[in-house]
């Protein structure tokens, strides 16, 4: 009888420490049951029959629980009933999934656990791989060392040596050769903060991002991988095989491939290098929208503006506000508002009040039109042109101009005006239907004046010589004209001075051919050549009609000063209808100064009207 109560007092002593073990092991989900939990063995659940193991700075505590498989250990804080009944907070908690060996310890008086061996834990969507982790039983904290990788979704992948990741705050930082992944690139920094929830990435001791196009350095970054949008600060470089982009300040879409500069920024291509303050570059199209002193730089051409448009694939640039466009070449500078450029034509265009700046001989030339057109050459034997068109006007310190439209051979340095040109030159004007002019150097060697060639030179009394011819050719030396030849119908009067104050008569002359020879710019002497028929008028004989030749006309007024020519032109007004009071008489002329064009000037021979100045 007494060995029968011996007996279950045994059995029920063993059941109720089964029963009790039970009770204090967390919860364990079914799959994890069904791997791990084997048949009970008595002779290990009995503390006495299996002794626990040493552990490393273990507090002297009640006795452990018998160990089995690491996942019926604790791996964080027991719950509470009220903690069982929250439900889903308590799905959004660091929860560890497995583990090949789990260690209660203390660090810095903060109870751990020391997990080692395939480690991972999770947490809503996010997955936290190593080799050995910390878990602090008292917050949401997790150190983790060796393989460290954390997966989001499926779609962020970091990986390092080292990482502390923070459940509560939902932040992780990475240390030791991060790597970052998506699907669109793939970055590489020492170190990386990453906010789970805003998902946002930071570096900020260098970083390089890669991808299939494309490599980009900073010192600093952010990379947002909601919207795929990096945010680059300082030494940034951006490489790939058509071009380098350097810049301070750069964000770029990792999906559109599209760079957005805020800050100096360089782009060295294959066909062309442009600079800007602010704008967008797509690496795809190769398409730039620029703003803040930009420019394009070309072998040929330099454009800028503060509103900069190019496409490189079709070699097409358009610059708008403060436009300037400039010649390497021959160093000729165009300042407009609206600049176009087509590479493969090798074609620029400038409109909007455009002028023209080119130095010569140690002065500048000025030349402004309604629009300037330049054309590159594109084979040996073609010219370099320059087309100006409607209303060109000129001005240099020693020569000035006017006419409807110029070319200026760059090739071989020749320069045609043509409609109704005009040319002033200290106190000598040149006119007639075409004017070809020959550089040398930078500097006039020759000028041709074809058909209804007429010259006239102002003397210190305000007389006017004159000379007309059907053509001429004048010669220069250190840019003043010199000699001048008449070749054809020539016809000259010249006023014959004592000292520059006193007249003591004309000289009218008929001749084929003449030699005009000036001093100053100013005409010296005429010699007759070829049969002359010629006549001394003395003073008291000369009559109006003796003073001048038909078709002079004295165009002073036409004459452009720099700020004339500098000033940016505005549209012309149409003429306003004149009321019944001002209708001219029945047979007298309807014209008014006012309904003058200013750029048309008649031709040579006919009287000029004074035009209206804007």
């Amino acid at each position: 009888m007494n060995i029968t109560k011996l007996v279950y007092s045994i059995l029920f002593t063993l059941f109720s420490l089964t029963v009790l073990a039970q009770e204090q092991k967390p919860p364990v989900n079914p799959r994890q049951a069904a791997q791990q939990v084997r048949p009970p063995q008595p002779p290990k659940i009995v503390p006495l029959q299996q002794p626990p193991r040493p552990r490393i700075n273990q507090p002297q505590q009640a006795p452990q629980q018998p160990r089995t498989k690491p996942q019926q250990d604790t791996a964080r804080p027991v719950q509470t009933p009220a903690q069982a009944q929250q439900g889903p907070q308590q799905q959004d908690r660091v929860q560890l999934e497995s583990a090949d060996d789990l260690i209660g310890t203390t660090i810095n008086g903060k109870r751990v656990n020391k997990l080692i061996g395939n480690v991972i834990f999770k947490q809503k969507e996010t997955f936290l791989y190593a080799d050995s982790v910390y878990q602090y039983r008292d917050s949401e904290i997790l150190e983790a060392f060796g393989n460290v990788r954390i997966n989001q979704a499926d779609t962020v992948t970091m990986t390092g040596t080292k990482a502390i990741y923070d459940g509560a705050k939902r932040t992780a930082k990475m240390s030791g050769g991060v790597t970052m992944q998506d699907p669109n690139m793939t970055l590489t920094t020492p170190t990386l903060d990453y906010n789970l929830d805003s998902r946002t990435a930071v570096y900020t001791e260098g970083g390089t991002i890669v991808q299939p196009e494309n490599r980009l350095q900073s010192q600093r970054g952010t990379y947002d991988t909601n919207s795929k949008v990096f945010t680059f600060q300082q030494n940034v470089k951006v490489f790939s095989p058509d071009y380098e982009i350097t810049a301070q300040n750069m964000r770029y879409n990792t999906e559109s491939k599209v760079v957005y500069f805020q800050g100096p920024t360089f782009i060295k291509g294959q066909n062309g290098d442009l600079y800007a303050e602010q704008g967008t570059y797509n690496t795809v199209t190769k398409v730039s929208r620029f703003g803040r002193n930009a420019y394009i730089l070309t072998p040929e051409y330099r454009l800028g503006g503060d509103d900069l448009y190019y496409d490189e694939a079709r070699g097409y640039g358009e610059a708008k506000v403060n436009m300037t466009m400039r010649s390497l070449k021959d160093d000729v500078t165009i300042r407009g508002q609206v600049g176009r450029y087509w590479r493969d034509q090798g074609v620029a265009k400038v409109w909007g009040s455009p002028v023209m700046e080119s130095i010569m001989d140690g002065d500048t030339l000025y030349m402004a039109a309604d629009s300037l057109i330049s054309r590159e050459a594109k084979a040996d034997g073609q010219p370099s042109m320059l087309f100006a068109f409607n209303n060109v006007k000129i001005y240099k310190s020693d020569l000035q101009g006017t006419c409807d439209s110029l070319s200026y051979n760059r090739t071989d340095s020749l320069m045609y005006m043509h409609r109704n040109p005009t040319l002033w030159s200290e106190q000598s004007q040149i006119v007639g239907d075409t004017i070809r002019i020959h550089m040398r150097n930078k500097t006039i060697d020759k000028m041709y004046v074809f058909s209804n060639s007429f010259i006239t030179s102002e003397d210190s009394l305000q007389n006017y010589n004159q000379v007309k011819g059907r053509n001429m050719v004048a010669h220069f030396q250190d840019g003043r004209m010199r000699r001048v030849n008449v070749n054809g119908n020539g016809e000259s009067i010249y006023f014959a001075l004592e000292g520059d104050s006193v007249l003591t008569g004309m000289n009218r002359a008929v001749c084929s051919d003449m030699v005009l020879n000036f001093a100053e710019n100013k005409l010296k002497s005429i010699s007759f050549l070829v049969n002359p028929d010629a006549k001394f008028i003395p003073p008291h004989e000369l009559q109006a009609s003796d003073r001048r030749l038909e078709g002079f006309a004295w165009l002073e007024e036409l004459r452009p000063d720099k700020k004339e020519v500098l000033t940016p032109r505005t549209p012309v007004k149409a003429p306003t209808t004149p009321s019944k009071a001002a209708t001219p008489a029945k047979g007298k002329a309807s014209g008014t100064k006012s309904s003058q064009s200013k750029g048309k000037k008649p031709a040579a021979g006919a009287a000029k009207p004074t035009p209206v100045r804007q």
